[in-house]
């Protein structure tokens, strides 16, 4: 099976959930999106598949985000995505992608609904 973890090695949940794919018998494809972001595209291809809004998706404790001014309701999702984008950091962690769904893994725990069963 397929699994692939946006990974971020200092965020707890993070570790947390690669941890729990590892012991259901997985390797994953670890991607670390700050070294690596995903286009736009696949940025939305992703949160959508995981049932989320692009504001779901986006790490509001980022000194960024305030800069930006992202928390203003008027800024577009587009917009958000561009910004996602150009600075990974507000991508919120970790986001999994398995045959079975995707799931943004906060708490780590989640990342078990996308997995076989042991």
């Amino acid at each position: 099976m397929h699994v692939e973890i946006w990974h971020n090695p200092a965020c707890s949940n993070s570790r947390n959930a690669l941890a729990l794919i590892r012991a259901a018998g997985i390797e994953p494809t670890v991607v670390e999106y700050l070294k690596t972001p995903p286009s736009k595209a696949r940025l939305a291809e992703v949160i959508t598949a995981a049932g989320l809004s692009v504001r779901d998706a986006i790490r509001e404790k980022e000194a960024i985000y305030a800069e930006l001014g992202l928390g203003d309701t008027s800024v577009s999702d587009d917009l958000l995505l561009d910004a996602m984008v150009a600075s990974p950091v507000l991508i919120n962690r970790p986001f999994v992608i398995s045959p079975l769904g995707t799931r943004l893994s906060r708490p780590p725990e989640l990342v078990l609904g996308i997995l076989p069963p042991r």
